[in-house]
């Protein structure tokens, strides 16, 4: 029993660890989104202020980085899920001593890394852009064209796998039913297969939507004149990041908190349904007076969602109200408080040094500045003397001075006053 008790115990304590090492640094994150200060810091607490949030909203390149990120991962999704899906059937007909080389190719991509998937784009495109003599300006060549399939090249094997998953549970014999019936391949795709698998197509959407919204790797090769969200954040972080890209990563975070709720109390509502219509009888299925369960009764997700929309819509109604400005400028007084403290004692210790100082030395008085005499003590004639540019020093001894001959063998060509003719004749003979 004891060790029943322990085990359980330690098992949650791992959770709890478990949890925290993965969840902490978004709770942090997020938090730092409403403290005041300009570096995005949990503590000390300063001020709640609600101004990073438009600070975000109010950076173009940050707004522009998400409408390309948008852009991008639609182009991504349309074109991964496409390519998923026919190499997920291709997978399932052919010949099954080739499946495992086939397999192999479709997964490769998952393996390369995203840097030679990017550079290896750029350049592909790049040599079919001069076969078939194109210009600079051309849609190969476009940032946002090489940025979607540079992407889909490997989240094309993410969407496969996802969907050979369903398409293994699937019944080939439905299939041949419909073409035996008269149906087309065509008719028999789109009425039998497709309707089976709409929920792994949609599971690869969002997987592929979302790879492709947080991928750096390759896009920092092909983007162009079109950089992501992405991209947008490495280069700010370069220079110094504030709470803004906090408050970005708050918003993020509640919006797939909210996703994953509403699709939790969606399926729960399914199943509370199918659980009402198996307790039903004949008469309430036919009379149409079925008793539903409602959206809220024994669903934990969907009153989850609903605490999270209203804490929502609470904290937008409070950033419209608030104002942090008196609380801000009571925080800047008292740092300014702080600092002349740490001034003031600062002062007081090199004080309290210099008197122990003295004090060692035997209270001897200050020494005074040195006297700046004419005597050239210090091994470099003289120039660092303080009156040697102003002409206030003492004038040289005459014996110093240097002769006026030509002693320097060009001629008096140096002399001040050659070009002038101030100074003396340099001799009738020159």
């Amino acid at each position: 029993m004891k060790n029943f008790t322990f085990m359980r115990l330690s098992l949650w304590v791992y959770l709890a660890i478990f949890f925290a090492y993965l969840l902490g640094p978004l709770v942090i994150m997020s938090a730092t989104a409403f403290n005041s200060p300009s570096f995005p810091r949990m503590t000390p607490w300063e001020c709640l202020t609600f101004e990073w949030f438009s600070a975000l909203f109010q950076d173009e390149r940050i707004l522009n980085g998400i409408w390309n990120s948008i852009l991008v991962g639609a182009g991504t999704v349309v074109l991964s899920v496409a390519m998923g899906l026919a190499g997920a059937l291709m997978l399932t007909q052919i010949w099954p001593k080739l499946r495992a080389t086939y397999y192999t190719v479709i997964i490769a991509p998952i393996l390369i890394p995203g840097v030679v998937l990017g550079i290896s784009t750029l350049v592909f495109w790049d040599r079919i852009n001069r076969m078939l003599g194109l210009g600079a300006d051309s849609f190969l060549s476009n940032g946002l064209f090489l940025t979607i399939i540079g992407q889909s090249t490997f989240i094309a094997s993410y969407c496969m796998l996802v969907l050979v998953a369903r398409l293994q549970r699937y019944d080939i014999a439905l299939t041949e039913a419909a073409l035996d019936l008269g149906a087309t391949h065509a008719q028999a795709f789109r009425k039998v297969l497709l309707p089976f698998m709409r929920p792994a197509i949609a599971s690869a959407a969002v997987l592929a939507f979302l790879a492709s919204f947080e991928n750096y790797n390759t896009t920092t090769f092909t983007f162009g004149e079109y950089p992501t969200l992405t991209i947008e954040l490495a280069q700010k972080v370069r220079y110094g990041i504030t709470p803004a890209i906090s408050a970005l990563a708050f918003i993020i975070v509640v919006l797939t908190v909210f996703a994953a709720l509403f699709n939790e109390a969606s399926i729960r509502r399914k199943q509370l349904v199918a659980e009402a219509r198996k307790k039903a009888t004949v008469e309430e299925l036919e009379s149409g007076k079925l008793r539903l369960p409602g959206f809220l009764s024994s669903n934990a997700a969907a009153v989850a969602l609903v605490v999270v929309a209203c804490v929502t819509v609470a904290v937008v109604g409070t950033a419209t109200v608030y104002s942090p400005q008196q609380c801000i400028a009571n925080v800047q007084e008292q740092k300014r408080l702080e600092t002349e403290e740490r001034i003031q004692e600062l002062r007081r210790q090199r004080e309290l040094r210099r008197q122990q100082l003295q004090e060692q030395q035997g209270e001897a008085p200050e020494p005074t500045a040195p006297s700046t005499g004419s005597g050239n003590n210090s091994g470099f004639g003289g120039v660092f003397a303080p009156g040697s540019l102003s002409g206030e020093g003492e004038a040289e001894p005459e014996a110093e001075q240097a002769p006026q001959g030509n002693n320097s063998g060009f001629g008096n060509v140096f002399d001040p006053n050659a070009l002038s003719g101030d100074g003396e004749d340099s001799g009738s003979g020159n």
